[in-house]
């Protein structure tokens, strides 16, 4: 099967690469560990109608995950720290369903815990999207209480939340809307993985490329070239797998929850495995916060373990194997 992507797809990539080359550069990403979440770069993601490519025309786009895994891998390169996939890939579409919560063309910044228990950007949230045992609720941020937690990447600014499920704010008790909203939140995140992977192999290229050792740069070592080159090899592997969960959640195919945990099991490992190859090119200045390495680095160790972690989707995909 063909995963490739038309001209509109790839101008769509293109249009939020650029943007996030000048509104979302390391220092950006800096900024948000130390507390300052700069909201000018979602805006202008939100102008766009990246938040709302999901959602039916003419409120939104009418795009599908397809059209957006370039732009969702495009996100991870950039290490957006904002909650991308929470709010384009698993609320929006959601609210644009149940239209009787939300009048709004835009969803606002919408957090979920239906990742896990550490919810990004919890404290600069305007909606709540929260999972409990009758379905999901979409409560507002006087019905919450939040913890903020230290975790390995502060860019992320994770807090855990303390609230009780009402009959008034339950969204959708439907099964199904649930599994999907997960699934399409875990494809975007294997995406932003891919993106991740790339921007950190490219950050090893420059680097090796530079960094002279006896009189050449170290890139010209054949020990460097494996590491980068089995690295590379892993990527490419993963991307593949990745469209094709898209695919399969835009068509709406039987096999897409395997599809989608394959994707993330493979888009984890691979971006791991590259993180490893980067830290030891790098050498000894890749363990700095100093060195725009480590941004994408602590990036990548939480989203693979975010939304089911490679384990926990290869058993899903035995599963679905019958294994």
């Amino acid at each position: 099967m063909f995963f490739g992507f038309d001209d509109n797809q790839l101008a769509f990539r293109d249009a939020v690469r650029d943007l996030l080359d000048k509104q979302c550069p390391p220092d950006v990403v800096r900024a948000a560990w130390d507390g300052d979440l700069d909201l000018g770069v979602w805006r202008a993601l939100d102008e766009m109608g990246v938040t709302t490519a999901l959602v039916p025309e003419p409120a939104g786009l009418g795009l599908d995950e397809l059209s957006l895994a370039l732009v969702l891998e495009e996100t991870g390169r950039a290490g957006l720290p904002h909650p991308v996939v929470d709010t384009v890939l698993v609320a929006a579409p959601l609210l644009a369903t149940h239209d009787d919560v939300s009048d709004a063309p835009s969803p606002g910044l919408v957090v979920t815990n239906l990742g896990g228990p550490n919810v990004t950007c919890a404290a600069d949230a305007d909606r709540f999207l929260l999972k409990a045992a009758d379905g999901l609720h979409l409560v507002e941020p006087d019905g919450v209480s939040l913890a903020p937690l230290d975790t390995v990447d502060g860019a992320r600014r994770a807090a855990r939340i303390e609230w009780q499920p009402v009959a008034a704010t339950l969204l959708t008790d439907d099964p199904a809307e649930v599994a999907s909203a997960f699934d399409r939140g875990a494809f975007g995140t294997a995406a932003q993985l891919v993106g991740l992977a790339q921007r950190m192999l490219d950050l090893t290229v420059g680097y090796v490329s530079q960094r002279e050792q006896f009189g050449q740069p170290v890139g010209a070592f054949q020990a460097v070239k494996h590491h980068l080159a089995n690295a590379l090899k892993e990527l490419a592997f993963a991307r593949p797998a990745v469209h094709r969960a898209a695919h399969s959640l835009a068509v709406g195919a039987d096999s897409r929850e395997r599809d989608v945990s394959m994707a993330k099991a493979m888009a984890s490992d691979a971006a791991r495995y590259v993180g490893r190859q980067a830290l030891q090119c790098h050498g000894a200045i890749g363990y700095t916060v100093e060195a725009d390495l480590h941004l994408y680095l602590k990036r990548t160790w939480a989203l693979a373990a975010a939304w089911g972690d490679a384990a926990w989707h290869r058993d899903r995909v035995c599963t679905a194997l019958g294994i």
